[in-house]
């Protein structure tokens, strides 16, 4: 054999013996058959099958899998993010004279997608408040294909009743997606309580260290799966074996990372309610937050983000008082080890629930660093505030 064709065909070795607890990371485009009969007959081999490397490989599949297992689900698609995950689901179960319903709290840009891109192809959205509950019966019409629940909301943390919603639906006929990512479903599981489809961003705690991208929507029915499939084919959208593998390490400390994380967050959530700036702090476990009494039936826990309310006085100094930390990091996303902060204003995009637009929100995301380092930090933030 020439050197040239050695370079290229790589030598058989044994895996006897070879059993790691991770898992491979199998980077492919092209998947190879035995038989010229097997690649004609190809789509045979359906979605669980492998066919070429942007619909799956053993990475990613494995990632599916466990994120399927922990939520209840029948199956689950990796999409490239957080956003892309709520934006495939909505195109595949939406068409040209269909109707949305999304939530006053809803991600900015979920309201941005359905405003300035379904809008423009003939798909419709209705604003909802979202402690509606199971009144939002009223608002479904015969163009109503899809209920979109976020819960808590990521900046104002009003908590859902989903399994109200759930039932008005189903009653209908509505499908249902639900963005878990605040929860995760190591603290809620929608599709437990009749949602169709749940998605998260593993960008935040699955991924755990603030160094992928990537999103999931998980679902029982099978016939909504092929729905998803259909589009990410004809979209060409897949995901990397890297990222994947990113995420497979990540969550296997999800767990810890969250119940220590979450303890502390509920712990500052409590103490910062004593700050003369505070008008008020926005933790689901709390009983001042809107929809507490859904988050204590629901949920199992608190996760590490909460938002905190700035008194109107006290706005103008944010800013600068943010100069003051050392170790919260200014920036978005959440989820990973270092804590994170970021001044929000979402003013703008509430049309049903209007929130005051005097009043500051500070969004927080308690990592891993030691809780009395972060008071410290936090406390240079508060005397900043608090002094003229």
């Amino acid at each position: 054999m020439h050197d040239l064709t050695r370079c290229v065909q790589h030598p058989a070795v044994s895996h006897d013996g070879f059993k790691s607890l991770a898992v491979p990371t199998h980077r492919a485009s092209t998947i190879v058959y035995d038989e010229p009969q097997d690649f004609a007959r190809r789509a045979e081999r359906g979605l669980d099958g492998y066919t070429y490397g942007l619909h799956g490989t053993p990475t990613t599949r494995t990632l599916e899998a466990q994120i399927s297992a922990l939520h209840g689900g029948e199956r689950t698609v990796l999409v490239p993010s957080g956003q892309a995950a709520v934006a495939i689901t909505m195109l595949a179960v939406l068409k040209p004279g269909d109707k949305v319903l999304i939530p006053d709290h809803v991600y900015p840009p979920v309201r941005h997608l359905c405003a300035n891109y379904l809008a423009a192809r003939g798909i419709s959205h209705e604003v909802y408040d979202p402690l509606i509950g199971g009144g939002i019966s009223d608002l479904i019409d015969a163009s109503t294909k899809l209920i979109w629940l976020e819960s808590p909301g990521s900046g104002t943390m009003e908590v859902q009743d989903v399994p109200a919603i759930a039932r008005a639906a189903k009653v209908r006929g509505v499908l249902t997606g639900c963005d878990n990512t605040w929860a995760s479903p190591l603290l809620f599981k929608p599709l437990a309580h009749g949602v169709d489809f749940v998605v998260e961003a593993l960008t935040k705690y699955v991924g755990g260290h603030s160094d992928l991208l990537l999103g999931s929507i998980t679902v029982k029915d099978l016939s909504l799966r092929k729905a998803l499939k259909d589009v990410l084919g004809v979209l060409g959208i897949g995901v990397s074996p890297d990222e994947a593998a990113l995420a497979l390490r990540g969550i296997e400390t999800m767990g810890v990372r969250m119940a220590h994380s979450g303890r502390v967050a509920r712990e500052f959530a409590e103490r910062l309610q004593q700050s003369p700036a505070v008008a008020r702090v926005l933790h689901p476990a709390l009983p001042s937050c809107p929809g507490h009494e859904i988050f204590a039936r629901d949920f199992k826990a608190a996760s590490t983000v909460f938002s905190v309310v700035i008194r109107p006085e006290f706005t103008a100094r944010i800013y600068p008082a943010l100069g003051h930390l050392s170790l919260f990091a200014i920036g978005a996303s959440w989820g990973g080890t270092h804590s994170l902060i970021a001044p929000m204003d979402v003013t703008a995009d509430r049309t049903v629930r209007a929130w005051n637009a005097a009043e500051g929100l500070v969004r927080l995301s308690i990592g891993l660093e030691e809780p009395g380092d972060l008071w410290e930090d936090l406390s240079r933030f508060l005397d900043a505030l608090e002094t003229s």
